[in-house]
Formats: structure tokens, sequence, C-alpha cells
């Protein structure tokens, strides 16, 4: 019958797909099978045969039509880079932003079914589970938080339990992320011009870092192009007004690392993940960059700070994979464990 052959030559020449679709951009990676097939040991560094990148896949951001064509173009790019076609495709996971119900599930799943041979494996899932992947290679346990653009914190349970907190989107109260602050940082750049808030040196620091002479022209530049990115990319000037010693900028920034803070708590709480007593190990995946090191104002610090005063067997990883590859790596994980289900080694 040569299903045997057939088999071991698929896998030989076969390879993983993972995408992170963040709100900013969207990753593939294309991946080997064969150098994960034994014993499970992964190889370091993980071998990628190709990467592309393009803008945001989110469909609240920016469109289904948008975010399907970006997701489409990423695969196509990936793939071609690694000088593969989808007939070489055995699975694909895709973690993208905006995936907060079995109905966004399905969309994707629809768009992407139509691309792939019918036998490859197609795993969707939000953005924070394939994050969670790349800090612990492949494994769904714990917590993630992620804090770039938006926010959200995801963990899971050893047998397959799964809550998140925050995640909804800027609108909905997502304070700990890059929006967020940074449009609490334009709120008070307006309070203090029309005399509801105190001087703030965000003022002076923001319209330098936008080329504007006035207040006045902040709403014309926030309304031009509401972008959740391009507020978001204001960050680093609150920050530095922080870091200056600002009183509103530091405010600003001590709440977003309460709010961000929190979800972990709701998170781990709700799963039980550091046991009864509260004090056991769980890994806390840190991933974005709101959490990167802002030199004397580390916010990713500052967080851990709470989270570990909370739990004190946390364990932070800030991962040395992009999520792509925790995409990847989630799906060659599900893959091998459905191989050996089925009595395969």
């Amino acid at each position: 019958m040569g299903s045997e052959s057939e088999e071991g030559r698929s896998a030989e020449e076969g390879v993983i797909l993972g995408v992170d679709g963040g709100t900013t951009s969207t990753v593939c990676v294309c991946l080997p099978l064969l150098p994960f097939s034994d014993h499970r040991q992964l190889p370091d560094p993980i071998p990628v045969l190709g990467r592309a990148a393009a803008g945001c896949s989110n469909h609240n951001s920016v469109g289904e039509t948008a975010a399907r064509e970006t997701l489409e173009q990423v695969i196509n790019e990936a793939l071609s880079r690694a000088g593969k076609n989808l007939s070489a495709v055995l699975a694909i996971c895709l973690g993208v932003s905006g995936v907060n119900h079995p109905s966004d599930q399905e969309r994707v799943l629809n768009w992407i079914r139509n691309i792939f041979p019918r036998n490859v494996k197609i795993y969707v899932q939000n953005d924070a589970v394939v994050a969670l992947a790349s800090g612990t290679m492949g494994r769904l346990h714990g917590c993630v938080l992620i804090a770039g653009t938006g926010c959200i914190a995801y963990g899971f349970t050893e047998d397959g339990k799964e809550a998140r907190s925050a995640g909804a989107g800027p609108v909905l109260g997502d304070w700990g992320s890059g929006y967020g602050i940074a449009s609490r940082a334009l709120t008070a750049v307006m309070k203090a011009h029309d005399g509801r808030g105190p001087a703030t040196m965000l003022t002076n620091c923001i319209l330098q870092s936008l080329g504007l002479s006035s207040p006045d022209e902040i709403i014309g530049w926030t309304y031009a192009d509401s972008s959740w990115a391009r507020i978001a990319a204001l960050v680093p000037v609150v920050v530095s007004c922080a870091e200056a010693g600002d009183q509103i900028a530091d405010e600003i920034l001590s709440n977003a690392v309460r709010e961000l803070a929190l979800s972990v708590k709701a998170v781990v709480q709700r799963l039980h993940l550091a046991g009864e007593d509260e004090k056991g190990t769980f890994p806390i995946v840190m991933v974005g960059g709101v959490l990167e090191a802002n030199k004397r104002w580390d916010i990713g610090n500052e967080v851990t700070n709470l989270i570990l005063k909370a739990f004190p067997g946390a364990c932070p990883i800030r991962p040395k994979v992009e999520p792509a590859i925790g995409a990847a790596l989630f799906a060659w994980s599900t893959i091998m464990q459905e191989m050996e289900g089925n009595g395969h080694r």
C-alpha cells in the first residue's frame, strides 16, 4: 500500500506554519517538522525556513477583508521564502488578536480552509495563546500577560481549563495597554489646556513628538487616523516624562501597572494556578513592548513585582522566541500528541 513510506516522506518534507496576528503587525514563520520528531528535543536555535511580516490582522481594527488579505499574504510569503508550497504544510496555528469567541474562530477558519488542502490541521487561537506557547515552548500551562498596543491576560491549567482577563479593546477598559496609556496622556494634555486638569510636562513633549504647535491641533491629529497602534506609539514619551519627574505621567504609568497586575491576578485566581494557598509555582509569560525595559521607569519590572507580591511562586518568563514560533510549536505539539494518541511514535 505504501502508506508508511508516504507518511515518512510527508513528515520529512512537511512544514509547520505559525502565525502571530497582533494589533500592530502580523508575522508568519515556516518551520521544518523533522528536527522535532525525536524524543521531543527542541533544537536551539529553532530552525526557521521562512519568515514574513505585514500589518494588522485584527478584524475589529481593520475590517474582515483587510485582515483576511494580510493573513493570506504572510502565509504565502513565508512559504515562498522557505522554498515550499501549500502542499508541504502539515499543520498551521494562527494566533490572532480579536479572536474572542467561537464565532471569531470559525470566521478565521473559513478564511484559511479555502487556502490549504483538506488534510492540513488548522488551529485558530487568540494571539495570547501563542504568546504563552512562545514562553513554554508549545505547552499550554500557566498565564501570559501581553501588553503592547492592546493588552490581555490569558491562562491555562494542566487539564485544559482556560480563563482570560481584559483584552476587550480600548473602548472597554484595557487601560494597561499602550493605547490606554497614550490615550490617557492625550486626555491629560487636553485637560491641562482647557483648565480641567493640572499642568503637565506631557503637553510640550507630546506636541514636540507630533510636530504640532498647540494642544488644539491634537484633536485633528487624533481623529485624522485613530488607529490603535498610532496612538500607542506615544508610550515612550509618557515614560520619558515620568522619568523626568512629571506627576501626571507617573500616575498614568502607575495605574497601568496596577491594571496589568490585576488582569493576571484575576486569571490566576479563577484557575487556581497558584493553588489554594496562592503560593504554588506556575509560569507567567511576559510579552509586549509596554513590558520591555524602560530605563528607570520599568513597567515590566513593576508589574512583575506586584505579581510576585500576590503570588510568590510565580515564575516570570521572557520568551526567547517570538509568538509566531510559539504558534508553530503549539501546532507541532498538538499533532505530536494526536499521533501518539493514535499509536504512532
